[in-house]
C-alpha cells in the first residue's frame, strides 16, 4: 500500500496513555470509553482510554490525539506504519501505536496534532475530518 492509498480520520476525544502494576485488576473506567485498549505484561498493565475517565492519582500520560487508519488493512500488506511513523519521526513528533485485527491507530499528543496532519497530508495521505 503507498502513502496516497492510506485514509485517516482523527477521533474525536482526548486520550490517556495509563501505566499499573501488571497483576492489577482491570479498572471499570479503563473499559468505560468507546475506543480503550488493554495490554498486559509480566512488567505492566497498560490502559489507553478518554483522559477524563482516569483518576488523577492513576500514572498517566495525557492528551493524546488518536489518528486512525482507514482499514480493513490485509495481514499481506507491508509498510503502512512505517510510512506514517517515518514522517513523523523526521519531524519530530513522538507517536504511542496500537494495531488490532482490522488496522493501526496512531496516537500523538493533542499539542502536537496540527503538525503532524500537515507531515502526513504533505507525504502524500489522506486525512478525512
Amino acid at each position: 500500500m503507498k502513502p496516497t492509498n492510506i485514509n485517516l480520520s482523527i477521533l474525536p476525544d482526548m486520550y490517556a496513555v495509563c501505566r499499573m502494576p501488571s497483576k492489577t485488576d482491570i479498572p471499570m473506567w479503563g473499559t468505560a470509553s468507546s475506543f480503550y485498549s488493554v495490554t498486559r505484561t509480566s512488567d505492566e498493565l497498560s490502559i489507553v482510554c478518554e483522559s477524563k475517565a482516569v483518576p488523577a492519582r492513576v500514572k498517566a500520560k495525557r492528551n493524546w490525539r488518536i489518528i486512525k487508519v482507514k482499514g480493513p488493512l490485509d495481514f499481506s500488506l507491508t509498510g503502512i506504519l512505517a510510512s506514517l511513523a517515518v514522517p513523523l519521526a523526521n519531524a519530530h513528533i513522538s507517536i504511542f501505536v496500537i494495531s488490532t485485527f482490522d488496522t493501526d491507530y496512531l496516537l500523538v499528543q493533542d499539542k502536537s496534532l496540527t503538525k503532524a496532519l500537515t507531515v502526513l497530508k504533505e507525504s502524500g495521505v489522506t486525512v478525512n475530518p
